[in-house]
């Protein structure tokens, strides 16, 4: 039986969600850093329908003080133990954020936003209940507490749900200097766009600009449970984008480049963002399409890292528990070359998802999901642990309204030898991807079909651009051919170096 979903209103939103929810999360959803949308940097805070008049630094210095958010959250706790629940936990997330669209010079879109959101998890026996709210005022918490726990006292026994063991809690909390204490200004922002802008129009061919945009973002989380855990983190996130047209009409093209990082100085270059984008788009005029064939198939690094969040899907422990993965009895065998290692880094310093605990509480750490070619975890909360028979690896996550999923954090497949031109110089016909379309990709079978563009490459060169093309195959086979290139770079939540696969299907005219 799937879960159950109750709704009320609280002030302004009240969801109650009981039993375990059986799927996966946004495995950044508890800190809520920027994602990539539409080929636009935007930042998603928790409740967007809060407004204010501040300047960003002075709301920014508000949210560096948690100490609201941990009382808040410390008396839920409390409350729902004296309305009957046998255990508790509380998520309390606040959130600021502020970005603009420029194009062609001229701002189209600025927006800000703000929030403060908490959620309430109650369990009476194996029965369990989530709540959340973003309005809490006089009695109002007495209130939630006492719902939830109703909630939770008509909600179908789930033996699996419960509260992490006390030994596996996050004692040390490193610094992972996550948090920029410099918000840029909307004139910043709007000075990185137009500069991006400018960069990509003065690219030989460019004709003219998608649209640039400039953000940046704070959010703040704190976690607290009946079995004494407190923790806390703040988070900031900034990026710049750029997409730029080559062409008119039907013959359009078009291309982008992003940067996006917790540090302002850790971002490229706004001149080297719209560069690059430019440059892209210009090699993309005028494509070809090809003969459908069988072929080496070699990812761009911005493309491979879907590769790696493949792998990640199928050994999620969700999709374990709930035998719908093609990888569910591959636990200890060898999936790739002996020299592929796949690592899930959550303690990386001034990584775009690193934190130090999990959504349980629980300590995190480095894992090698994959080393030297050989399928070594699942990925892990406590309750999907509970169902295998194994223990969480720390890699719970949730909202502030539902229960706790697997999730990654910073994944990246490790580089290999050879550069990128090296392992393409013996292909004789091959397809280069740069941009995949879609999501054809059955974690149930592994079946694996994306439409792609990129260049086509002959005699070991990059030669003309190909579109309106598919490449298929199935995972196993990709993982057992796949060979990475030197030029790792940790730019995104998901890296990898530029990577080649055997035999793979381009099907084309």
């Amino acid at each position: 039986m799937g879960p159950k979903i109750f709704r009320f209103k609280c002030v302004i939103l009240l969801e109650i969600i009981v039993n375990r929810a059986h799927f996966r999360d946004s495995p950044i959803c508890m800190v809520l850093p920027s994602i990539f949308i539409h080929r636009r940097i935007l930042f998603v805070i928790s409740s967007p329908s809060a407004t204010s008049a501040h300047s960003p630094k002075s709301a920014a210095s508000d949210l560096f003080d948690q100490s609201a958010l941990s009382t808040l959250a410390q008396r839920l706790v409390e409350a729902a133990k004296r309305a009957g629940a046998d255990a508790a936990d509380a998520v309390a997330v606040r959130g600021i954020s502020q970005g603009i669209e420029l194009r062609d010079g001229r701002v189209e879109e600025s927006e800000r936003s703000e929030g403060d959101d908490i959620g309430l998890r109650v369990l009476v026996g194996h029965r369990q209940a989530v709540i959340s709210t973003n309005d809490i005022s006089g009695d109002g918490i007495a209130k939630l507490a006492e719902r939830a726990v109703a909630m939770a006292r008509v909600a179908p026994d789930d033996k699996y749900v419960g509260l992490a063991d006390p030994s596996l809690l996050a004692r040390d909390f490193p610094d992972l200097d996550l948090l920029d204490p410099e918000v840029p200004t909307t004139s910043e922002l709007e000075r990185r766009a137009a500069q991006a802008e400018a960069a990509a129009l003065a690219v030989k061919g460019v004709t003219k600009s998608g649209g640039a945009s400039a953000s940046t973002g704070i959010a703040g989380m704190v976690l607290v449970t009946s079995t004494g855990f407190h923790g806390s983190y703040l988070r900031s996130s900034q990026g710049i984008s750029m997409t730029a047209i080559v062409g008119d009409g039907t013959s359009m093209e078009r291309d982008y480049d992003f940067t996006t990082a917790p540090h302002a100085s850790d971002l490229a270059s706004p001149e080297s963002v719209g560069r690059k984008a430019g440059e892209r788009t210009v090699a993309r005029a005028n494509p070809r399409k090809v003969e459908t064939c069988k072929v080496p198939v070699v990812f761009d690094p911005r493309v491979s890292g879907s590769l790696v969040g493949h792998l990640v899907g199928a050994v999620n422990g969700s999709s374990i528990a709930r035998k719908t993965s093609f990888l569910r009895d591959r636990l200890g065998q060898q999936l790739f070359s002996k020299n592929i290692r796949v690592i899930d880094d959550p303690l990386r310093v001034r990584g775009l998802r690193s934190q130090s605990f999990d959504a349980e509480g629980v300590k995190v750490k480095k894992l090698a999901i994959i080393d030297e070619g050989v399928l070594t975890s699942w990925l892990l909360d406590c309750a999907t642990a509970r169902e295998l028979g194994l223990v969480t690896t720390g890699h719970a996550h949730r909202g502030v309204s539902s229960s706790p999923s697997p999730g990654p954090y910073n994944l990246h497949l490790e580089a290999g030898e050879p550069s990128p031109a090296e392992l393409i110089s013996d292909i004789k016909q091959g397809f280069y991807v740069t941009d995949l379309i879609g999501s054809g990709v059955n974690g149930v079978t592994g079946d694996y079909s994306r439409g792609a563009s990129g260049f086509w490459i002959e005699n070991g060169e990059i030669t003309f651009a190909v579109s309106e093309v598919t490449i298929a195959g199935h995972l196993l086979e990709i993982f057992k051919t796949l060979a990475p290139a030197n030029d790792l770079e940790f730019r995104y939540g998901v890296n990898a170096p530029t990577v080649r696969i055997e035999g793979l299907t381009v099907g084309g005219r």
